[in-house]
């Protein structure tokens, strides 16, 4: 279920079945992000892959005549207009077709009367419709409308297009899974009917030889967990990602003091960065250490490389000076995204705001958490955006408190200045995973729970920073050991009937869990999901969500999903 090597597969296979030559690859905006996930293009070049190139750069593009062209694609009305009209002109000796999807007959039939030439040699659907983030998560590679509104529906093209990014996914990790998805979510019910129909349909495609016991899919829905999207985190990649966005692996250090104009936008790959790699899922102090003695080594060696006195160490030098050169990226890059999170932990004091995020969704001490959010509030030092992210973690955990206190915090986030939009978005937010929406046991109120936490109190927490512990997590459990209730997770029948609990062994447990969050998925939730897999020493649960968030995204989904004009706060 490696979702990066599934990608990597498909690529190599690719280039494999083009046979030797020099070979141009084209793509388009959302499979180019596809492919510098799991392969840099130093290393594709490797391959005889000697151009990366946009197959809507036609006009751009030389003829070429003694190049391979492998085209990567996704099967969209645009794509398959491009290259009829580059087959009907061709630029390169041979056309090897290859898809991200499904293609239609129709579209064969289009691109099959433009190769007037003769040039097309395959055609091919590899299925890689998705974005790998690590091997054990993803996300959708697809634009959407809004996943939510107002009357929980989700539009008939969303609900397509998230459906056959998810079965891509299926197909590259050759899963043939159970249907599970949250019971009271409409658009999850959706979700789990068009993946069911799909796999109906191309039922052929889903022939693998099954092992003992099927997998389950696990269909769920954001909104029954708002609080994870909305803490600080101080792992090193979900750190980068609420800080500063990854996006396609790349962060952006533009706008970061004193950065050299080589590191104003880097690449942070698990799969090319040894370092990152090692250090994805460090607490923030252990980075900063991990960080020093790769700095120390790199020193030895620069020393090492100054004294070049014989034939002998020029030949040392020329030898390793590759893997310095590399070092020395590896160092100044990682030297300059620490430094630039350091500096805005220093400058935010984020140290105080998530000690206090942490306090609010992991304990239940109204009055103590209430006094230390007005004096956070209240401080012009503090961001907006972390007293709205706090006002609104108030919001959720004391939604129904008899002696709440929204309405003093909204109007102190007014007296300092936050636009209507933001102070809108309070109601919006509960409207959208209140206690009225939810059905989730988000903080957990029921006797199980509270026993946990009580238990948990009294061991004591390692990292006052790091207590929350994602929704997700016990509900992954759950399902590994049969014990996840159908009456709240049904089973999507194959005959396209809702669940029937008498069809299923109620307490069945899958070999392997794939976990699927309509509305998206955070880094919080992805490294709770490697404990897991650690835990169970295999990869047995995969996370993909329909984006990758941080509480910037998230929020701006929840403005997608409602009215932006909501008038005056008038209570709750």
């Amino acid at each position: 279920m490696n979702s990066v090597q599934g990608i990597r597969q498909y690529v190599d296979k690719m280039i494999q079945n083009s046979g030797p030559g020099m070979k141009i690859l084209l793509m388009d905006q959302k499979t180019t992000a596809v492919v510098s996930s799991v392969y840099a293009q130093s290393e594709i070049m490797q391959k005889e892959v000697y151009l990366c190139d946009r197959l809507d750069n036609f006009k751009n593009r030389d003829q070429l005549r003694h190049l391979k062209c492998l085209t990567f694609l996704r099967p969209t009305d645009e794509n398959i207009h491009l290259l009829c009209t580059e087959l009907r002109m061709p630029l390169y000796g041979q056309y090897f077709l290859h898809w991200a999807n499904i293609i239609s007959k129709a579209d064969v039939k289009r691109l099959a009367e433009a190769d007037e030439h003769e040039v097309v040699r395959e055609i091919n659907e590899f299925f890689a419709d998705y974005i790998p983030i690590n091997p054990h998560s993803f996300i959708t590679n697809i634009p959407h409308g809004p996943i939510f509104s107002e009357v929980d529906l989700m539009d008939d093209k969303t609900a397509h297009c998230v459906g056959m990014a998810l079965m891509s996914f299926l197909l590259s990790v050759k899963k043939f899974p159970l249907i599970r998805y949250t019971d009271w979510s409409l658009p999850c019910q959706k979700l789990a009917d068009k993946v069911q129909n799909l796999m109906n349909k191309e039922s052929n495609l889903f022939d693998f030889p099954q092992r003992q016991g099927k997998p389950v899919l696990l269909i769920l829905d954001r909104r029954d967990d708002c609080v994870t999207p909305l803490l600080n985190q101080w792992t090193y990649q979900a750190m980068v990602h609420e800080l500063l966005t990854i996006k396609n692996h790349r962060v952006n250090l533009a706008n970061a003091p004193d950065i050299p104009k080589d590191f104003q936008e880097v690449v942070l790959s698990p799969e090319h960065d040894t370092f990152f790699a090692d250090n994805l899922y460090a607490d923030f102090g252990t980075v900063g250490q991990s960080l020093r003695q790769l700095v120390e080594r790199f020193q030895e060696k620069a020393k090492s490389h100054q004294k070049v006195e014989s034939i002998e160490d020029m030949k040392n030098f020329i030898e390793h000076y590759p893997h310095f050169k590399q070092m020395s990226g590896t160092v100044s890059k990682h030297v300059a995204v620490v430094g630039e999170l350091a500096r805005l932990n220093e400058q935010h004091n984020l140290l105080e705001i998530s000690e206090l995020e942490q306090e609010i969704s992991c304990h239940s001490n109204h009055s103590q958490n209430l006094q230390r959010l007005k004096q956070i509030v209240a401080n012009p030092k503090v961001r907006d955006i972390d007293a709205l992210r706090l006002v609104l973690l108030y919001s959720l955990r004391y939604e129904t408190h008899s002696n709440n206190d929204i309405m003093g915090l909204v109007t102190k986030l007014k007296g300092r200045g936050t636009s209507e939009e933001n102070i809108a978005l309070v109601r919006s937010f509960l409207k959208f995973g209140g206690v009225k929406k939810r059905k989730s046991d988000l903080f957990g109120s029921d006797p199980v729970a509270v026993t946990k936490r009580f238990i948990k109190g009294l061991q004591g927490v390692e990292n006052i920073y790091t207590q929350h512990t994602p929704w997700i997590k016990g509900i992954i459990e759950d399902a590994l050991k049969g014990r996840l209730k159908e009456s709240q997770f049904p089973y999507f029948n194959y005959n396209g009937q809702r669940g029937q609990p008498a069809t299923m062994d109620p307490n069945y447990r899958p070999p392997e869990v794939i976990v699927f969050i309509l509305g998206g998925i955070t880094y919080e939730e992805a490294l709770a999901v490697h404990n897991i897999n650690r835990t169970e020493n295999r990869l047995c649960v995969v996370v993909g969500g329909t984006a990758m968030h941080n509480m910037k995204s998230f929020i701006e989904e929840i403005k997608d999903s409602f009215s932006r004009k909501q008038g005056g706060f008038d209570g709750i």
